[in-house]
């Protein structure tokens, strides 16, 4: 095995092996929390959340920002953690959709559309909400 890494990097494993462990654990936390947090976030979602028109709620000027501030940087973490379980342990392309539902871009509705469209993301969503007994999400085509 050792053979097939580069010397450089299996020194550079050996100086830093607390790092190395801190991810391991991240990893293992991440994973976890995906099993958890994933199916809590797409049962909670309303049957008609991508095809009914977006509203927009108006907060006090202060209250507003905290909240956008709060939801982007939320939004952000957790594509952050899904592009990363793209290469680890979890559930990472539902990750990714759930949190591009909480950040605020130019096109936002565009790419949700897109990745819906994809018969196994949308199966993938509609079979954790069938496991726990909620019907499935309307299709952004109406189907």
């Amino acid at each position: 095995m050792e053979a097939l890494i580069p010397d450089a990097l299996l020194a550079w494993g050996r100086t830093h092996q607390g790092l190395l462990f801190a991810f391991g654990i991240g990893s293992v936390v991440m994973f976890a929390g995906t099993l958890v947090a994933v199916p809590i976030v797409i049962c909670r979602l309303p049957r008609d959340v991508y095809i009914r028109p977006r509203v927009r709620r108006v907060f006090p000027a202060g209250i507003g920002l905290a909240i956008a501030l709060a939801r982007n940087l939320a939004g952000l973490a957790i594509i952050t953690a899904g592009i990363l379980m793209l290469v680890l342990p979890g559930q990472g392309i539902l990750s990714i959709v759930i949190g591009l539902s909480l950040v605020d871009f130019p096109g936002k509705s565009r790419l949700e559309r897109r990745l819906l469209d994809d018969r196994r993301v949308f199966g993938a969503i509609n079979a954790i909400r069938r496991r726990f007994g909620r019907p499935p999400l309307d299709t952004p085509k109406g189907g």
